[in-house]
């Protein structure tokens, strides 16, 4: 989704996985979230008792509160490799309902979180197929995405981490009990990935009443694939991600329930701006924006009144805010 953050601190070992193609032999247990029982975590090392599931944390965001939501951007992504599993799990252990990510799809179809169009920058696809410049995700199948190491670029800890299929995905949220922010990526390059996302989250059964109602969000940049979400799926959720123009933000209403901007682009009056309005299920639309890592700017978002906020370091904002 958005830029990440300068080289962070790892901050503990875990392990990875990936979908039915992309699945390796770590995938058999969570990575550091030290789980007692299937989605709920004791206290993590260095986080006090409070960082267990926060007040309010579990709720869709922006609904009704004072003290924005807090969501890990691409899993706690400061910490773990951006959108893999051991992200997840650490936003997990942190004590985060929310994580973001990115969804694209490989040549042969296959929904894939990554974030980046390429595959340069998060995994060793040039060593690995050194022929196969420009090393576009929509080039390359799941079983070759497979075969690549999206861990070790991050730190060596996660060597052998993989790139998760979204099946693979949505079983590690489920197993956390997480909840989903979902950006379809680049939605210009992949005609129909909007059909082939819903068709996943309906076959692992994100598209029940509970699911839509308390733990899905759908979101992109692209105003027309907010607008397939929303006519094929009219039950969920959705974000779009930008700052349109107050004048044209009456047009957004019909399709989507959130305005979700950069953090460089907001301001009160904007959000106030936002809210005075009504999304396309009849409430107010909201706002979470991106992308904040630090207390002090943390702290201004939150005077903006928006209501969510999007972050790779989600216990620093909870710090700053909760």
């Amino acid at each position: 989704m958005y830029a990440r953050i300068a080289t962070a601190v790892v901050a503990a070992a875990a392990m990875m996985g990936a979908g039915a193609l992309l699945m390796s032999m770590a995938d058999t247990q969570p990575s550091d979230t030290h789980t007692v029982a299937a989605g709920h975590t004791s206290p993590v090392p260095g986080v006090g008792t409070a960082s267990a599931r926060t007040p309010g944390a579990g709720r869709t965001p922006g609904a009704g509160r004072t003290t924005p939501v807090v969501l890990a951007h691409r899993g706690a992504s400061a910490y773990a490799p951006e959108n893999t599993l051991a992200a997840v799990d650490r936003a997990d252990a942190l004590g985060f309902d929310w994580v973001e990510n990115d969804v694209q799809l490989t040549r042969d179809g296959v929904p894939v979180v990554v974030h980046d169009t390429d595959l340069r920058r998060t995994t060793d696809a040039e060593q690995v197929f050194p022929d196969r410049a420009p090393w576009a995700v929509k080039d390359f199948t799941a079983a070759e995405i497979a075969r690549l190491d999206a861990g070790s670029w991050f730190g060596p800890r996660f060597a052998g981490a993989r790139v998760p299929t979204l099946d693979r995905y949505l079983d590690r949220i489920e197993h956390n009990d997480q909840k989903l922010l979902l950006e379809i990526k680049s939605p210009e390059i992949y005609p129909g990935i909007e059909k082939e996302t819903l068709r996943v989250l309906r076959e692992k059964g994100w598209l029940d009443r509970d699911h839509v109602e308390h733990r899905l969000v759908v979101q992109s940049f692209g105003a027309d694939s907010v607008k397939k979400v929303h006519q094929q799926r009219p039950d969920v959720t959705t974000g779009f991600l930008g700052t349109p123009a107050v004048a044209d933000l009456p047009s957004y209403t019909a399709f989507t329930d959130q305005i979700n901007p950069s953090y460089t682009s907001v301001s009160t009056d904007y959000v106030k701006a936002v809210h005075a309005l009504k999304g396309a299920h009849g409430k107010g639309l909201r706002v979470n924006t991106w992308t904040v890592d630090d207390a002090a700017n943390a702290v201004r978002a939150a005077g903006f009144g928006v209501d969510g906020i999007i972050t790779n370091k989600p216990d620093v904002v909870r710090g700053a805010t909760g």
